[in-house]
């Protein structure tokens, strides 16, 4: 089955970086496309960043030039660079793919990392 572990996560001051890593399992990371996406109490997980299988990527407006997302497929891993911190970076970021199956895409998440910035 598919697995997703976030880390990385902590408490950042404003201006700081953290490095955010998801490990998948029980996929053919290759042919995964990877998403992040975060959430924040009382509000909609958000998209943040996303990769796909060639290495494109599409992020947010709300993080353009400052988060970087990049996959390392001899790892299985999908990685979040967020520099230039603020404090409304502050969520819950969670790991993302989805895959077919069964006839209709399937969503997968780890279990998520708090990011905390603080002024």
């Amino acid at each position: 089955q598919v697995q997703l572990v976030e880390s990385g996560g902590g408490l950042v001051q404003a201006g700081g970086s953290l490095r955010l890593s998801c490990a998948a399992s029980g996929v053919i990371f290759r042919l995964a496309p990877m998403g992040w996406y975060r959430q924040t109490p009382g509000k909609q997980r958000e998209l943040v960043a996303t990769i796909t299988v060639n290495g494109n990527t599409d992020y947010a407006d709300s993080v353009k030039g400052r988060f970087t997302i990049s996959r390392d497929n001899a790892k299985n891993t999908v990685y979040l660079q967020m520099n230039s911190l603020k404090p409304e970076d502050t969520a819950v970021y969670y790991c993302n793919t989805a895959l077919p199956g069964g006839g209709f895409m399937r969503n997968y998440w780890g279990q998520g990392t708090q990011v905390t910035v603080s002024l």
